[in-house]
């Protein structure tokens, strides 16, 4: 099989070899991702819920796709003080930095009487990605929505599998001061911000870890 890996989004040559070695066939995943990207623009919130219950093993109703405000707080109100003064420690932590971080306007005088401003303005809505697995991953909120209000985001919107909602991650959606959040993965989950649904807004950016698919 001959793999072009510049089709192959975010892969080098040494991805695509290491991955064949493992049997994957990249096109035939590429394929899979590209079909299921169509059936959430066609479908919306109806393929996002079939693709939830196919690959998550979870049966929801468009009700609880989203995360509300009230399970947030409760989730941190759950957590024990030493894994929520933790929690409050990375965010403030990642804070800092990205305050650092931040570009300032500027004005560049390349001639006289000639001024180029410089402006800065953040996105209006971003998505972040929290991955699922063995483990909960609180860290990946901290790395994303957290740059992302620091920046000036006016929204930030989440999405995370349904058995990744637990109370780490939704007290990390709350401490980091994400918008809105939903109980949804994988590649559907991606396309759901990139292109919008009924229930999820379409965003102007998607950041965050996943997997080959």
């Amino acid at each position: 099989m001959t793999v072009n890996p510049v089709r192959i989004s975010g892969l080098t040559d040494a991805d695509v070899r290491r991955l064949m070695a493992r049997g994957l066939d990249l096109e035939e995943i590429r394929g899979s991702v590209a079909r299921i990207i169509a059936d959430v623009r066609s479908r919306g919130d109806e393929a996002l819920l079939e693709y939830t219950r196919l690959y998550d093993k979870v049966e929801l109703d468009r009700s609880r796709l989203k995360i509300t405000r009230e399970e947030m707080e409760d989730a941190y109100g759950s957590l024990d003080g030493k894994t929520r003064e933790a929690l409050e420690t990375v965010h403030e932590n990642v804070k800092t930095v990205c305050a650092k971080l931040l570009p300032e306007d500027r004005v560049i005088e390349p001639t006289e009487g000639v001024r180029i401003h410089v402006l800065w303005r953040p996105l209006e809505r971003v998505g972040v990605y929290v991955p699922g697995g063995v483990n909960p991953y609180p860290s990946t909120v901290f790395m994303t929505a957290t740059p992302a209000k620091v920046a000036g985001v006016d929204e930030v919107i989440a999405c995370t599998p349904p058995r990744n909602a637990g109370p780490e991650v939704l007290a990390a959606m709350k401490i980091a001061g994400v918008d809105r959040a939903f109980r949804v993965g994988g590649a559907q989950a991606i396309a759901a911000m990139a292109y919008g649904t009924e229930t999820i807004p379409k965003v102007d950016k998607v950041v965050g870890p996943g997997g080959l698919y």
